[in-house]
């Protein structure tokens, strides 16, 4: 059973998104401040739309936190949409007269979008308007998770464990990446429109998207997550459900538009033989969060059998380009059945850099799960005091 989990409820143009975390411990410190930086960083990047200047996100406490802390209980967050006040005629929950004639509310989708949920949502779920799809179906519902997100991250912050990421490739250029990444990772990608550190390769990407918009098209890209401090002995080996790298893969991939995720090497490792692929072994006294050794390398990823090795956990996330164009794609009208050109709602060109902000979200609930699996608590100081005993006793196993 989950030790932590979330949920989101809210549609995109909506009166407002909210999310509930459970299982948070009590006492841990918690601002609106620390959920409002990540929500920010979720709405940067070059090739966003004009909902990220409509809307200027804010959380708002409903349940859960007192005085700075957390209580114990579930804590429920609000993010109310600005853009409501325009829509409030097309979305609104009560019944109106207009429903009852044969036009119905305005802004109705029946010219279904190619690679989004519009066409599969609206066989599925009976519908006669593919708004009624489309509206949670829209990114839009990552703000809540990148807010439940930043409620896991100030948990992992509190035992030293830092998430971070940067974008590898965006339109068909590849990042170089350095040899050493900044020992404060999104303080040095944050400052980049693309959240790029390669600012060569940075402006070749801007170009790409400038182009692309001229088009009315859109593109897709790669970022990386990396992850510090975390301990050895994250997850599991003993069920398929308590994989870590498992857990980690169904959570990204549930982000929108994200097809793939590589963990270390990933697809790499099986176009190379075994001694390319696995990481040497070496004592490494005085290093508790691996059980004193050190990989030479870290194809792994930093997970090994499901588990945790000590050594930074790498993610590859892949995201295809966003489904809206302005430029549309032949489809059908799924009232009628005729051939036609898909709608058009209004989007970004590109939000990769964004990906990487939710990417690091999702990463961080389920690895503050798994932090609570393996040392939970009632409060803060008890997950501490458990995460702390648990180093000192992994530090006398191997050349303590």
């Amino acid at each position: 059973m989950p030790h932590l989990t979330f949920h989101t409820a809210g549609e995109s143009h909506g009166p407002a998104l909210t999310a509930l975390v459970e299982g948070v411990p009590a006492g841990l410190p918690l601002l609106a401040e620390h959920v409002d930086a990540q929500l920010a960083r979720r709405q940067m990047g070059y090739g966003r739309g004009r909902r990220m200047v409509i809307e200027t996100d804010r959380i708002q406490f409903l349940a859960g936190v007192r005085a700075g802390r957390t209580l114990g209980g579930p804590v429920a967050m609000q993010v109310a949409n600005k853009d409501w006040r325009n829509w409030e005629a097309i979305m609104d929950p009560a019944p109106r007269p207009e429903d009852e004639t044969p036009e119905g509310r305005k802004r109705q989708v029946t010219r279904v979008r190619p690679g989004h949920a519009d066409l599969a949502g609206y066989l599925k779920y009976d519908r006669e308007d593919a708004r009624d799809i489309l509206e949670r179906a829209s990114a839009r519902e990552t703000t809540a998770r990148v807010a439940a997100g930043a409620v896991a991250r100030r948990l992992l912050e509190e035992l030293g464990i830092r998430i971070g990421s940067h974008l590898l490739h965006l339109g068909g250029v590849d990042a170089a990446v350095p040899a050493t990444l900044p020992d404060d990772l999104n303080a040095a990608a944050d400052v980049s429109p693309l959240r790029c550190l390669d600012r060569m390769a940075e402006q070749e990407m801007i170009a790409r998207v400038d182009a692309a918009k001229k088009a009315g098209d859109t593109l897709g890209g790669i970022c990386e997550v990396v992850v510090t401090g975390l301990p050895v002995g994250l997850g599991s080996h003993v069920s398929w459900d308590r994989k870590l790298d498992g857990r980690l893969a169904q959570a990204i991939c549930s982000i929108h538009a994200v097809k793939g995720v590589e963990m270390g090497m990933g697809f790499g490792l099986a176009r190379v033989k075994g001694s390319e692929a696995h990481d040497a072994i070496d004592p490494a006294p005085g290093r508790p969060h691996t059980g004193n050794v050190a990989r030479r390398s870290n194809r792994a990823g930093g997970l090994e059998g499901g588990i945790t090795t000590g050594e930074p956990l790498i993610l590859r996330v892949a995201m295809k380009p966003i489904a809206t164009l302005m430029s549309p794609l032949p489809t059908i009208d799924a009232r009628t059945g005729a051939v036609a050109d898909a709608a058009a709602e209004r989007s970004d060109v590109t939000a990769v850099p964004a990906m990487g902000v939710i990417a690091e979200a999702m990463t961080a609930l389920v690895l503050a799960d798994a932090v609570l699996e393996k040392f939970g608590g009632d409060s803060l100081g008890e997950v501490r005091r458990n995460f702390e005993g648990y180093l000192a006793r992994v530090a006398s196993r191997i050349g303590g």
